[in-house]
């Protein structure tokens, strides 16, 4: 183990943990400034909806069976609340 303080504490190993921590978030944070600036840019060029898209990915993500549970669920509350799904749109539109 590396070299250790009066508290009995690695403290080598552990800096060497937090500075990887350290260079991981900051690769995270540039990931996510890139995935930010796509999103700009394909609502800015492509006048696409990023709100829909993230929505999306979001689903992608998931598995089929966990989609349809979802699906069923809020259509489920949209019938308990009158709120029918072409009914509910168009009223939105008006």
């Amino acid at each position: 183990m590396g070299s250790s303080n009066d508290g009995g504490v690695a403290a080598d190993q552990l800096r060497s943990f937090i500075e990887r921590i350290e260079r991981l978030e900051e690769e995270k944070k540039a990931l996510a400034d890139d995935i930010k600036d796509v999103y700009a840019e394909a609502k800015g060029s492509g006048g696409f909806d990023v709100k829909v898209m993230r929505k999306i990915i979001s689903m992608r993500k998931r598995k089929p069976h966990e989609l349809e549970e979802e699906q069923a669920t809020l259509e489920l509350y949209m019938v308990a609340l009158n709120m029918h799904t072409a009914d509910h749109i168009h009223s939105k539109a008006a």
